[in-house]
């Protein structure tokens, strides 16, 4: 019986271990498996990582990750290192702004997402390349700084400046003479030749008024700073009513409302020019028995000056590019305004050299409002008259 129980015990020991053997064998063989795919997949995201950093090195824009909190970098492509001078390994790691210099890359990088792109700066590595960055949102923890090369954009930019200006002031010559002897021909001796006379002065007042204006857009375009002091606001809002009744001449009603108290820090011939170009355009645009309002109040901190009229409105899809030089809602209607199309780039340049910004709201059919909005460093006490 003994014997009969050692001969079950055995078979079961034998079976249990072939059992087990069997076993072992199919998960060393399903081991191996999942090694071979583990190896096979790190072999294609390798080769998929060396793929992508192929094709970043072949984008001419440089392209550097840093991350949010400490503003280290923590990669970047090859074009980082030609327009930069970034070199890895060194430069992973660092902070930016310590490698970056003289750009005021830890204050720009701190206004995050409403960083405004830096554009036209001298590179790092080369001070004849200029530059243009752009802060993009890469994830929670990062972002991706992108820089391109804009140095032929510039001198192309500057080229049309100087031309523009250059044919700006050989213009300025002829047409004062021009204009000098059509003044000397008075059209009640010439009856019949009267309307060709007036539309023959008409046309050389525009043209007068075209090339000034493109003189001083000109001369705008070229200047990084303006000549700052206090500029006394109650007499420029005086001035601007003045200016408005003489170009409606009874035409519509002028409002001028004084609610700030304060004046502005920044240069005064300029600051007259953009904001009396807004009133000529109110007035231009606006029909018969509307109304101009212009306001200088505070919003919160900000000083702002409005215009605002009840002319014929502009459809939503002009605005964004009412400020380009010559962009006109209506050609005809501009041309019978006598204006240059250059008023609300002038304007617009003027702001931004006064770290100011125009801001457009219109209504078709119900008026419009270009409100002037300046930082609260332009804020300036109003001293007593």
């Amino acid at each position: 019986m003994l014997a009969v129980l050692l001969a079950v015990l055995l078979a079961a020991a034998t079976g249990v271990g072939a059992w087990l053997w069997r076993r072992s064998r199919i998960l060393d063989a399903s081991a191996r498996r999942a090694r071979t795919a583990a190896r096979a997949r790190n072999r294609r995201l390798l080769a998929m990582l060396r793929a992508y950093r192929a094709a970043a090195d072949t984008v001419p824009d440089a392209i550097v990750v840093v991350e949010r909190d400490s503003q280290r970098v923590q990669w970047f492509n090859a074009a980082a290192t030609r327009l930069l001078g970034l070199r890895a390994p060194a430069d992973v790691g660092r902070p930016i702004d310590e490698r970056l210099r003289p750009l005021p890359m830890a204050r720009w990088l701190s206004g995050g997402r409403h960083a405004e792109p830096m554009a036209d700066v001298a590179s790092p590595a080369d001070p004849s390349l200029r530059l243009q960055l752009r802060l993009l949102p890469y994830s929670a923890e990062l972002w991706l700084l992108v820089v391109r090369d804009i140095t032929k954009l510039v001198r192309l930019e500057h080229m049309r400046r100087d031309f523009v200006a250059n044919v700006s002031h050989e213009l300025r010559t002829p047409l004062t003479v021009v204009h000098g002897y059509l003044d000397l021909v008075d059209p009640a001796d010439h009856p019949d030749l009267a309307p060709m006379l007036r539309e023959l002065q008409q046309q050389s007042l525009r043209m007068t008024r075209l090339v000034e204006d493109l003189l001083t857009l000109s001369r705008l375009e070229s200047r990084d700073t303006l000549e700052e002091e206090p500029v006394p606001m109650a007499p420029m809002l005086a001035a601007l009513r003045r200016e408005a009744e003489a170009l409606s001449q009874g035409r519509h009603r002028i409002a001028v409302h004084d609610e700030a108290a304060v004046d502005l820090l920044g240069s005064q011939p300029e600051l007259h020019s953009a904001f009396s170009n807004l009133v000529a355009n109110a007035v231009r645009y606006t029909p018969a028995g509307g109304t101009i309002t212009v306001s200088f109040r505070l919003d919160g901190d900000d000083p702002v000056l409005s215009v605002r009229d009840t002319g014929l409105g502009i459809p939503a899809d002009h605005l964004p590019r009412l400020a380009e030089r010559f962009y006109r809602v209506s050609t005809s209607r501009s041309r019978e305004s006598g204006g240059t199309g250059l008023g609300l780039a002038i304007a617009k340049h003027v702001l931004g050299l006064h770290q100011a910004r125009l801001e457009i709201a219109s209504e078709v059919g119900r008026g419009s409002e270009f409100a002037c909005r300046f930082p609260a460093t332009r804020v300036v006490a109003r001293e007593p008259r």
